[in-house]
């Protein structure tokens, strides 16, 4: 595995001076040459040449850019502080950004295409995003996307260890996230993590395995996120319903809950202040009625049973 080695160029300004100074009187020699000493030409000549492949080794490196020298073949190190320079001009200078990247998943990379005239026909970039299908841990179709932030922080593994390392961790990121999400239920109980319920935790774990396939690219996972979640369509209807009749079993079971709470106290209070003595019949009388007053979500009336006692009865 190549790691990254820190390479010190030297500033390019002398050796720009040296370098063009070099061409010139090659050139003056030159001319000079033809007319007295031709013999002289086998040495200015070659300085002109020598010269002009000098400055093929001069480099501009930008803030948050790095060049990665290779020699022959062979790795000799990464320039990646910004300034003037100056390298061998036989070193191959690979550019590698080293700022922060984002992209989402379920995007596709657009390389760039040139014309035979040189022209840019169509630009680099990345498609649209598309979210990835595929089943949660209970089988469930769903459709889900995130974005990733990321960096270079290892130039040497990322040109030399993987073919094009944008399109590692583009591919790599949307396998850990089909990974994660067949891992756990869309939505699940209290008592268990899910995808919709729990984004902090799931994030974290989406970013750890992302970057734990990232450490040989050179490559360090900065954030990752989930930015949609949806059921597929084919059972989206389904689902919605599903939700809704889950939702109204909790609220009715803690409505059921209040009022049996309710009940216990109201006759705990009449038989504590002896307002009123209750045989059997007509104390489950008074619950089946509170009951029906508080656990009914439409309105009450009242109404008349055997012509004399008073009882409340829930509208139809």
């Amino acid at each position: 595995m190549v790691r990254e080695v820190p390479f010190r160029a030297r500033s390019g300004w002398g050796p720009l001076f040296v370098w063009l100074g070099l061409i010139t009187l090659g050139i003056i020699g030159t001319v000079v040459a033809i007319g007295t000493a031709p013999i002289l030409v086998l040495v200015s000549i070659p300085a002109v040449l020598a010269g002009f492949v000098a400055l093929f080794g001069l480099k501009a490196i930008q803030p948050n850019q790095a060049r990665v020298l290779l020699l022959f073949g062979e790795y000799r190190g990464s320039a990646k502080e910004s300034g003037f320079y100056w390298v061998n001009p036989f070193y191959t200078k690979k550019k590698v950004s080293l700022r922060v990247r984002n992209f989402e998943t379920g995007s596709t990379a657009i390389h760039e295409a040139k014309d035979s005239s040189g022209n840019v026909v169509t630009p680099k970039g990345r498609s649209a995003f598309r979210p990835s299908k595929v089943n949660d841990r209970d089988g469930n179709p769903i459709e889900i996307s995130a974005v990733v932030v990321w960096r270079v922080v290892d130039t040497a593994e990322a040109l030399l260890e993987v073919d094009d390392y944008e399109d590692y961790v583009a591919i790599q990121s949307e396998s850990a996230l089909r990974n994660l999400a067949s891992r756990h239920p869309y939505d699940g109980g209290d008592d268990e993590m899910s995808l919709r319920g729990e984004t902090d935790e799931v994030s974290r774990q989406l970013r750890s395995d992302i970057q734990e396939r990232m450490n040989k690219a050179g490559v360090e996972v900065i954030e990752a996120r989930i930015s949609h979640l949806a059921y597929a369509t084919e059972i989206a209807a389904a689902m919605l319903q599903r939700q809704q009749a889950q939702a109204v079993v909790a609220a009715r079971a803690k409505i059921v809950e209040g009022a049996v709470g309710m009940v216990e106290m109201a006759l705990a209070h009449l038989e504590e202040n002896n307002l009123v003595e209750l045989d059997a019949e007509r104390r489950a009388a008074m619950v089946s009625n509170l009951l029906v007053v508080l656990c009914s979500d439409q309105h009450t009336q009242t109404g008349h049973q055997h012509g004399e006692s008073v009882s409340l009865e829930a509208d139809a």
